[in-house]
């Protein structure tokens, strides 16, 4: 057990980092658009308000409230209990999505590059594979990422809500800036790697105002964004505590509206989320955000490979 400073400055806790070694690293997943996750770490330093993991970790039994994050796991077998996974008879080479409950490119990452280690194995195996990460640590990876490309499909998402710093530094207290995450993406992007934008989860009545949505757009289309994708946030158990207690802090005037708009469940209805998610589709289409990259890579044609399919 092992305690990490923070690599930025915009990082208020440390966090307490548990080795543990692991049985298994991929997990079968439904109701998702892709059929295996892979998580290097559980738990996040990032500490979102909105993240939906906290309401996982109130099924388990485990904190949800500002204790999340603060204690790490760290599979520092993962690598090689992956390569087992990935030679055996049965793997068909579906898709593996890294970082659907953790981001892989926290600051732990730094020290134990365990994600690293697991795209190696993706890539020797010719696995398709998909990334989430909020982390701009992620432009360590380019060679490998190129690597990957080139032998099966292989794609980043990097999440980017708002560029208000307001907003961002009060909902994601332990995550780099926006723009140093759209940094990175121009980087990957020059280097080859297909990477999209996710402006998700959106916030009504905090994120979600048109010229909010368009500076994200904006800048997503100046760093070179190969798609761009957005979604509203949903609060399931767990997570909705600990939103509507932080809101009740820093938007008060939103807290009555928001326990109005999740009183009959966790996901807002169609009709409210289907405007928001359509002005993000119209700037998309007037910014003409498309894969401009100077470099695709790509595995050879001939090679079998299946779509991630973001959203």
């Amino acid at each position: 057990m092992c305690s990490l400073a923070p690599s930025d400055s915009f990082i208020p806790m440390r966090a307490e980092y548990r080795e543990e070694p692991c049985r298994s690293a991929l997990n079968r997943v439904s109701g998702m658009r892709f059929p295996w996750s892979l998580n290097p770490y559980m738990g996040c330093a990032h500490r979102c308000t909105f993240c939906y993991v906290r309401a996982f970790e109130r099924r388990a039994d485990r904190p949800s409230d500002d204790r999340y994050g603060t204690s790490i796991r760290v599979k520092v077998n993962i690598a090689s209990v992956l390569r087992q996974e990935l030679t055996r008879p049965s793997w068909t080479r579906e898709t593996v999505v890294i970082g659907a409950a953790t981001d892989p490119y926290q600051p732990a990452e730094g020290r134990y590059r365990l994600t690293r280690a697991c795209l190696v194995e993706l890539a020797v195996a010719r696995t398709p594979l998909g990334i989430i990460t909020r982390g701009p640590l992620v432009q360590r990876d380019l060679d490998v990422l190129q690597d990957a490309s080139r032998r099966a499909k292989a794609s980043v998402s990097f999440s980017v809500p708002t560029l208000d710093e307001r907003v961002w530094r009060t909902t994601e207290p332990g995550t780099p800036p926006p723009r140093a995450r759209l940094a990175a993406l121009a980087k990957l992007v020059a280097g080859g790697v297909r990477v999209e934008v996710a402006i998700a989860p959106i916030l009504p009545g905090i994120s979600d105002h048109p010229e909010q949505l368009a500076a994200v757009v904006r800048a997503a289309r100046d760093a070179g964004a190969c798609g761009i994708w957005a979604g509203v946030v949903h609060l399931r158990p767990g997570t909705r505590e600990h939103f509507l207690e932080h809101l009740a802090r820093d938007w008060p005037e939103e807290r009555a509206r928001y326990e109005t708009l999740f009183a009959r469940g966790a996901y807002l209805p169609a009709a409210f989320t289907t405007p928001i998610t359509d002005r993000v589709a119209a700037l998309k289409r007037e910014h003409e955000i498309a894969d401009r990259r100077a470099i695709r890579l790509a595995p050879p044609p001939q090679a079998e490979q299946l779509e991630l399919g973001w959203g």
